[in-house]
């Protein structure tokens, strides 16, 4: 009987960065299912297994819970391996990044490369209750197929809009009459995705009418990764770790005032910048793809599509050696009894 891992999605941005991790279980001959939290829509397909109770999880015994968000249900069986949902991106220049925010939910920490593996290290010595362990993303191991073509046959160029959702930070309140502008005067197609925790109604109706009206406009509610990239050019955003994911492509981006400009972006300030940086970007620029391939290896340096491979070596490797041998996970209290209140949850 082959092993059981669980994954653990709150967010749609979970069903493609798991789905490659997915199918490295099944190239092992073991089994996976989803827990999907009710407050989730569900992007699961046929031949995907999903668990709908908490007693279906707990009957199905996973060996270890993979998840891509901040928090996972401490209840579950199986040690918790946190995955992330993106790379290390200082959003406020003020504010240490939330990437490396330790709330004691998880037992592994499964890193990228040097943007995060040196301080995560640096957070297992001192908090010694958790293993960190560099594997690479497994969202991106799609990313690396060399036997895949990342750029669609288009007749004009297709511009990706893709801000994030951090409030004083999302370029989506600003950037509407600019980006009308642009699809009536341009012969550029455009696609449109917002991240599933911007829920402004009425700013996410202003551009899904941009779509209805406009021929060269597609919008859709959140970002599919790598099918939605394929389709595109250049990636017109703001200050987003979805950024590093795209230039994996070989592709480049326009921000509007990101918080950490560098050579690898092309930042404008003022919103009559966006018309020419695009341009400029379009034409690809040999100092700017250079830059961005220096940027993109800071963050992501393992390429040779077996992330998902090292994730899943790591949790035999922890439960092989670490698991009951190190520090408990702190008792963790208020925030246990939070989530069973949330949940209507009530045994321990």
């Amino acid at each position: 009987m082959g092993k059981h891992y669980l994954f653990f999605v709150s967010l749609t941005y979970s069903f493609s960065i798991l789905r490659p991790l997915q199918d490295e279980i099944w190239r092992r001959g073991d089994d996976v299912a989803w827990f999907i939290e009710d407050s989730c829509e569900s992007w699961l397909t046929e031949n995907e297994k999903q668990l709908k109770t908490i007693q279906e999880v707990l009957d199905y015994n996973p060996i270890a819970v993979f998840a891509p968000g901040n928090f996972v249900y401490d209840f579950f069986p199986g040690v918790k391996v946190a995955v992330f949902h993106g790379y290390a991106m200082k959003k406020r220049v003020e504010k240490i990044d939330d990437h490396f925010t330790i709330r004691g939910w998880y037992d592994i920490y499964c890193t990228q490369g040097e943007s995060t593996t040196p301080y995560f290290k640096e957070l297992e010595k001192k908090n010694g209750f958790f293993k960190v362990y560099e594997t690479g993303w497994c969202k991106v191991d799609p990313f690396f197929d060399k036997t895949e073509s990342h750029t669609d046959q288009r007749d004009n160029p297709t511009i990706l809009y893709s801000p994030t959702f951090t409030k004083g930070i999302s370029s989506a309140p600003f950037l509407w009459e600019t980006i009308k502008q642009l699809v009536e005067t341009k012969p550029w197609n455009w696609i449109i995705t917002f991240h599933p925790k911007l829920d402004d109604p009425e700013l996410i109706q202003k551009y899904k009418d941009l779509a209805d009206k406009y021929d060269n406009v597609v919008f859709y509610r959140s970002n599919d990764g790598l099918n939605t990239f394929r389709k595109t050019d250049v990636m017109l955003c703001d200050s987003s770790s979805i950024i590093v994911e795209y230039m994996f492509l070989n592709k480049p981006v326009v921000t509007f005032r990101n918080t950490h400009p560098g050579n690898h972006l092309l930042d404008v300030m003022n919103e009559n910048e966006i018309g020419d940086a695009i341009e400029k970007a379009l034409l690809r620029p040999k100092e700017l793809m250079d830059n961005i391939y220096t940027y993109t290896m800071h963050h992501e340096p393992h390429r040779d599509g077996k992330n998902s491979a090292r994730v899943l070596d790591a949790v035999d490797d922890f439960i092989e050696n670490y698991k009951g041998k190190i520090k408990s996970k702190p008792l963790n209290l208020i925030r246990k009894i939070k989530l069973r209140l949330k949940i209507k949850y009530y045994h321990w």
